[in-house]
């Protein structure tokens, strides 16, 4: 699992950034993203696909959270 940050973007959708591999790309879906429950399969413009556990409610932006990469396509 690594460490991400998701933040708000300038256009009002969202980015994902990982550190340790100086990764920045725009979040394309998330799977769940309702106010009683926000997380689950992330899918990014760059082909990657990431998870991270489901919570509560949408959180406060930006957050660190760990997430598991799914599949093999990122650059």
């Amino acid at each position: 699992m690594a460490n991400i940050m998701i933040r708000q973007a300038d256009s009002g959708g969202l980015v994902f950034y990982l550190p340790k591999r100086d990764l920045e790309a725009s979040i394309e879906s998330i799977e769940f993203d309702s106010t009683a429950k926000w997380g689950g399969e992330l899918k990014l413009d760059n082909g990657g696909a990431y998870y991270i556990d489901p919570i509560a409610k949408p959180p406060r932006l930006p957050i660190s959270l760990r997430a598991r990469r799914l599949g093999a396509a990122e650059d």
